[in-house]
């Protein structure tokens, strides 16, 4: 998988490079030349974007700018058309904001690494078609979520 990051430092892009690839694995996705780019925002950058695309007029920790019309189950495998002309597959754009990022990780109580790397999951499951508005599909992306990070050791508490 082919990461484009923006803001993001050294750790966070060891951390997520090994949680998109684990990702891609586990959900049967695991196809050459995928490609996704994740920026880290501020709180103000980050609700602009909210407000624009969601008319959500509130920061939020992740927001997710699918490139594919992509709806779990459907695979990866199934978008073959979808390869642009220089040979790859653009699943999309993830934004994370950093800083309510380390708020929520002092909230619920765990890591940094684990909120950060759980924010970049979640939104790696949007472009791949997982979704949470209904109780069952929020309870697959949450299994889903819980066994790729479970699978690296990146567990809830401290």
């Amino acid at each position: 998988m082919q990461i484009d990051f923006k803001g993001a430092g050294r750790c966070h892009k060891k951390l997520i490079t090994k949680i998109y690839n684990k990702a891609l694995e586990i959900t049967d996705n695991n196809l050459q030349n995928v490609c996704v780019s994740v920026s880290f925002e501020n709180e103000e950058t980050i609700k602009q974007l909210n407000s624009e695309f969601r008319q959500i007029d509130k920061s939020t920790d992740v927001l997710s700018f699918p490139m594919l019309d992509i709806h779990y189950p459907e695979k990866l495998k199934d978008f073959k058309d979808e390869y642009s002309p220089d040979g790859n597959l653009y699943l999309g754009d993830i934004v994370i904001c950093p800083n309510i990022a380390k708020q929520q990780a002092k909230y619920y109580k765990h890591s940094k690494k684990r909120e950060m790397g759980f924010l970049a999951l979640h939104g790696l499951l949007h472009l791949l078609g997982y979704d949470h508005i209904e109780s069952q599909d929020e309870e697959v992306m949450t299994s889903v979520s819980e066994k790729i990070l479970q699978s690296l050791n990146i567990k809830r508490g401290k």
